[in-house]
């Protein structure tokens, strides 16, 4: 073979010696002489031509025949894997119970040479080889010589025998002998890859139907992912699974890591990453499957990518989240292996992604409906449609159930006369509930004043509500009519009516039993018909307790009571209000907005609001001062998510403290929680109390005293 279309040319400094089209058999004498006849051998392999259950298994019980057959101390069977066009080597041992696994370059390597001359090929001395630069593993287990045999079906090339001896030169047999061995082991490799194919088809087929009722069953990414995995899990092996999904701005992807959970994978939906410092960004531009190396994971310089191989992973296979009109992301699968994935686990990845696709597409329909809906019912709410009711609650947005109580109890007490007080925090939107009394009632058509008691000093605040006559104190220059005769055939709200003086309580506690007063500086009864609304935001009970409120004042301000729930107890409604205060700016500074980008609007769900409607109503309309374009820019959203992650630390530093002391104080009186020396008594707590906190903290009785 010194010349011709066939000759061997590797591309090496050195010079390639020829390499012979048979093995030369050497001489019997410079072996120990085999203890077996060869027909014999040939019958012992013929009869597991029948393959096992698997490859491998096959492979294990082929093995020792083999060994025994050619005097061979090691035999590796390197299978061609078509779709990454390389050679995956088993390579064994007599004692060994599983093969070394590697996988083969068909270039430069005597296995490569082998599968494409089809010739046989001797290497007398495997140290001193130096035409090929992939023989480490066979010096590494100590070959000093080896044979390679092509193995072919009749319609394919399945592979190369390769059969290892600690001597140089150490075969002892002839190229037929070789060939008839080879021909017996591709009957049984055929079959054995055959039946592999069909199986891996069956479970492949399985793993789907799973997924399928899975995606039946569950929308939501989180949860969905999960499951999925689960079910791919069961027919490849893989330790860690990333759902990457494109993100809002069109230039990042969002990663959702799957397993392992202890894993330092940064992923969620607050986690965003550049698209090109992510590996699978390969599939998802190339809109199909791509298979990653430990050499391909490192040439992506970013800390995405060091991350992955920090981690472990050796090798991942990618694949892009397909709908009909654009690429979702990618769904990738990884290994602690090198070159763990073959094609078939490519093809069934894609297969999975496909429906993932789908699931997110389905979802996304799902949540636009549901949006819609919400959006009607908002619509249906807050403007008018030809009802004194809707015209009467304005601006109250929201769907959730504590508003509904507060809209139920406003429209019943509406149409009486009885005085109302309004609890609430700041900013709850006291005021437009007494609004909405005001339209409901008799005395519509009536003035509406309000007075803020704590926005007037003192000295000023009873003729304010009073009024005075001419010279009734120093600057008394002209009579003055008060908020009370002012709003007589109306309503007057009293806003932060827990701030009026003691000295002034009883004058407007006459008011409330007989409707009537006298101005300052005059003994002229003064006859009024008004309806008292009162709002707070303190607890009045409180106060009359601490003596700073009267408590027949009280009492007679707490006819009818509502109660307003702060933000944070109605949270449903923020995307309502967010959505209705955008609209709302945007319509005064003359801009278009019409995109909220789910990042913001789900930090704002997640914030307390200290001071509720009022403080998110300032903030969006900053936003919707500080936004160019259609999408709702919110520069201090950031300063929101790092406040919550500073919450959330802090909250379960405290949850954490209280669920040890609450252990603790079990141990002590060895997990009785009742009776005068139980731990509820020792925590100052009802028995019903500390097992609630038990349960909420996830305290079990027993397991705090074993």
């Amino acid at each position: 073979m010194s010349g011709g279309e066939d000759s061997f040319v590797l591309p090496l400094n050195n010079p390639v010696p020829e390499i012979p089209q048979s093995i030369p058999s050497l001489a019997v004498g410079d072996l120990p002489a085999c203890a077996h006849n060869h027909d014999e051998s040939l019958m012992q392999i013929a009869e597991i031509g029948v393959p096992q259950n698997s490859l491998e298994e096959y492979l294990r019980v082929m093995t020792p025949r083999v060994q025994q057959a050619t005097l061979s101390e090691t035999v590796e069977f390197c299978v061609y894997d078509a779709a990454r066009d390389v050679m995956r080597g088993h390579l064994w041992r007599g004692e060994e119970e599983s093969p070394l696994e590697r996988v083969v370059a068909i270039d430069s390597s005597p296995e490569g040479w082998v599968w494409q001359h089809q010739e046989p090929l001797l290497i007398a001395d495997v140290v001193a080889e130096t035409r090929f630069d992939t023989m480490e593993p066979q010096r590494q287990h100590g070959i000093e010589s080896c044979t390679l045999i092509p193995v072919n079906s009749a319609r394919n090339r399945l592979g190369v025998l390769e059969l290892g001896n600690s001597r140089c030169a150490a075969c002892s047999e002839g190229s037929e002998f070789l060939a008839r061995i080879s021909r017996m082991i591709a009957l049984g490799l055929g079959n054995a890859l055959a039946r592999q194919a069909l199986l891996r088809g069956q479970e492949s087929l399985a793993a789907l139907a799973g997924m399928n009722n899975v995606l039946l069953m569950e929308r939501e990414v989180e949860k969905l992912i999960p499951m999925l995995v689960a079910e791919f899990r069961r027919v490849t092996h893989n330790d860690l699974a990333v759902l990457s999904l494109l993100d809002d701005n069109q230039r990042c992807f969002r990663p959702y890591a799957v397993y392992p959970a202890d894993r330092e994978m940064p992923s969620g939906p607050q986690t965003s990453i550049p698209m090109d410092d992510m590996p699978s960004v390969r599939a998802f531009r190339s809109r199909k499957v791509e298979f990653f190396s430990e050499r391909d994971l490192a040439s992506v310089d970013s800390d995405a990518a060091r991350n992955i191989l920090r981690n472990g992973v050796r090798s991942q296979v990618s694949a892009p989240l397909l709908t009909a009109g654009a690429v979702l992301g990618t769904l990738s699968v990884a290994s602690y292996r090198p070159d763990a994935f073959m094609a078939e686990d490519g093809l069934l990845l894609q297969q999975i992604a496909s429906q993932v696709a789908l699931a997110l597409e389905n979802a996304r329909a799902f949540r636009e409906v549901a949006d819609l809906k919400r959006r009607l019912e908002t619509q249906e709410l807050k403007e008018p449609s030809g009802t004194e009711i809707h015209e009467a609650f304005e601006e109250m947005v929201g769907d959730s159930a504590a508003l509904k109580q507060v809209l139920m109890q406003t429209r019943t007490v509406a149409g009486s006369s009885a005085t109302v007080l309004i609890e609430g925090e700041t900013g709850t939107g006291k005021e437009l509930v007494a609004h909405a009394l005001h339209r409901m009632s008799h005395r519509a058509k009536g003035p509406f004043i309000k007075l803020n008691c704590a926005a007037i000093p003192t000295g000023l605040l009873e003729s304010e509500l009073f009024g005075h006559e001419k010279g009734a104190f120093t600057g008394a220059i002209t009579q003055k009519i008060g908020r009370l005769e002012t709003a007589n055939g109306g309503t007057l709200l009293l806003d932060e009516v827990g701030d009026i003086p003691l000295e002034l309580q009883p004058k407007l506690l006459r008011v409330l039993q007989d409707q009537e007063f006298e101005r300052l500086g005059s003994n002229k009864t003064v006859h009024v018909d008004v309806r008292i609304v009162a709002a707070t935001n303190h607890e009045l009970a409180k106060r009359v307790a601490e003596k700073q409120f009267r408590a027949d004042l009280y009492y007679r301000l707490h006819v009818f009571p509502i109660y307003v729930p702060p933000l944070r107890e109605r949270a449903e409604d923020i995307p309502l209000l967010v959505r209705h205060f955008v609209r709302k700016f945007a319509l005064r500074m003359d801009k278009r907005i019409d995109t909220i980008p789910t990042a913001t609007m789900e930090t704002l769900c997640g914030w307390d609001w200290p001071g509720n409607i009022r403080e998110l109503e300032n903030f969006v309309e900053r936003s919707v001062i500080m936004t160019e374009g259609s999408v709702l820019w919110a520069p201090m959203i950031a300063e929101l998510r790092l406040a919550l992650a500073e919450k959330s630390t802090r909250d379960s530093s405290l949850e954490s403290a209280e669920r040890e002391h609450i252990r603790s104080v079990l141990r002590q009186t060895r997990g009785v929680i009742s009776g005068a020396r139980g731990a509820a008594a020792i925590l100052g707590l009802k028995r019903t109390t500390l097992q609630s906190k038990m349960e909420k903290l996830g305290i079990l009785r027993q397991s705090a005293v074993d």
